[in-house]
């Protein structure tokens, strides 16, 4: 019997892939390269990863208070009282902000309260405002009654000693900031931001401070795009080239920014045309080398991983749009993996009636860019090289793998821009 494999023409010059479902891909992000801790201050802590659950030093608010203007009674006093038939009780003074309170609410008598007061000794509720009227100097009629913790919030109501304030692996939000700062934490134990290293190839990319073109050449657009995202997704980045399309020089700047960098992403390197040099070279830098190559994915394709000794390397097609729109899908998600996001925040979509049909082929996953307008997504079409299509898009849909396309009329999500 002649094995199989030894009918199979060999293949030089070019490489051809399977491609890997969006999903797929998402699940076989390396996971084991997690940034270093360090130490920040509050106000230098928002977006930022906490490497560790933060947690309460001391009860909030850490006295009993009251989320009423009224007056504090206790509670057994009140029972029964109504507006044909009220609780008479007598007010001994008030309680000041900021103060610990000088008076004690004892049986048939009642103080003064702000909201946010410190409830009094002795008492146990809060009757608003409202629901009393003064009857003559230094008395009031309650006209309804208040239950035990009624108006009042407890000393550890809000968090209680020992309480995840910020939990680890979700980035820091405003609110969280507000909720560290009333528990007296000022500095925060987080993730290190990643090194991403943008690197750009091709003989004919130059920088986009080049004034003048020589026939053939364009300017690298998009490192500069690739960067920002990079800044959104919770990194820090570092542009490096263009590098040549020489045997072994993408190879040879790859393997020196392995030991600095956290992430390394390939710009316009990774199509199978002859001159594709990043699949090459990415092979030479470590086990376990090259995980997918190749996304089922429009546009976008041409994409490859690789955990390289423990830095992944995140290869992008040469077009801009390409490039952009897989560096959003896999690219940042990455970035916030590296940076030990295990809880990333929820992607906000907006709700829009598709203007005109989109077609699509079963089995990939569809990008289009939709500009929005009165509740409409209307397609924003153009070639894969065109920046203008994502400047002029609010946002964009995907079209499932298993469908073939989306009619007019159809109710899509759209993820906004930012």
């Amino acid at each position: 019997m002649v094995d199989a494999s030894s009918r199979r023409p060999a293949v030089r010059g070019r490489e051809f892939f399977t491609t890997r479902t969006v999903a797929a891909a998402l699940r076989d992000l390396p996971g084991s390269a997690v940034t270093g801790e360090e130490t920040v201050p509050l106000d230098e802590a928002c977006g930022r990863v906490p490497s560790r659950d933060v947690t309460a030093p001391r009860p909030l608010p850490g006295f009993a208070r009251s989320t009423v203007d009224g007056f504090a009674v206790r509670a057994a006093d009140t029972y029964g009282a109504s507006e044909g038939l009220p609780s008479y009780l007598e007010v001994v003074g008030a309680v000041l902000m900021g103060a610990a309170p000088e008076v004690t609410v004892a049986t048939g008598r009642a103080a003064a309260m702000p909201t946010g007061g410190p409830l009094p000794p002795g008492a146990d509720a809060v009757v608003m405002v409202e629901h009393t009227q003064e009857t003559m100097p230094g008395s009031i009629e309650v006209l309804r009654p208040v239950a035990p913790g009624e108006g009042v919030v407890r000393a550890d109501e809000d968090v209680a000693v020992g309480a995840v304030l910020a939990p680890a692996g979700r980035p820091l939000r405003a609110q969280d900031l507000g909720l560290l700062a009333a528990a007296g934490v000022t500095r925060v134990p987080v993730r290190r931001r990643p090194r991403v290293a943008v690197v750009a190839t091709g003989d004919e990319v130059v920088a986009p401070g080049t004034a003048v073109l020589q026939p053939g050449q364009v300017r690298d657009a998009t490192s500069s795009a690739l960067a920002a995202l990079v800044r959104e997704a919770g990194g820090d980045p570092t542009l490096v080239g263009p590098v040549r399309d020489e045997p072994g020089a993408l190879a040879g700047v790859l393997r020196g920014l392995l030991g600095h960098c956290d992430v390394v992403v390939v710009s316009a390197g990774s199509s199978v045309g002859a001159r594709d040099e990043t699949a090459a070279a990415v092979a030479t830098l470590g086990e376990p080398g090259v995980l997918w190559h190749g996304l089922a994915l429009r546009p976008g394709k041409p994409a490859l991983l690789a955990d390289c000794a423990g830095v992944p390397v995140l290869g992008l097609p040469g077009n801009p749009l390409s490039a952009l729109v897989v560096f959003r899908l896999v690219g940042m998600p990455l970035v916030r993996r590296v940076a030990g996001v295990t809880a990333a925040a929820p992607q906000p979509t907006v709700r829009a009636t598709l203007a005109r049909a989109v077609p699509s082929a079963a089995g990939r996953l569809d990008v289009v860019q939709v500009q929005l307008a009165g509740g409409v997504a209307e397609p924003v079409f153009g070639a894969s090289a065109l920046l203008s299509v994502l400047t002029r898009a609010d946002g964009y849909l995907l079209v499932p793998e298993p469908a073939t396309g989306l009619d007019a009329g159809a109710e899509v999500d759209v993820v906004p821009y930012r």
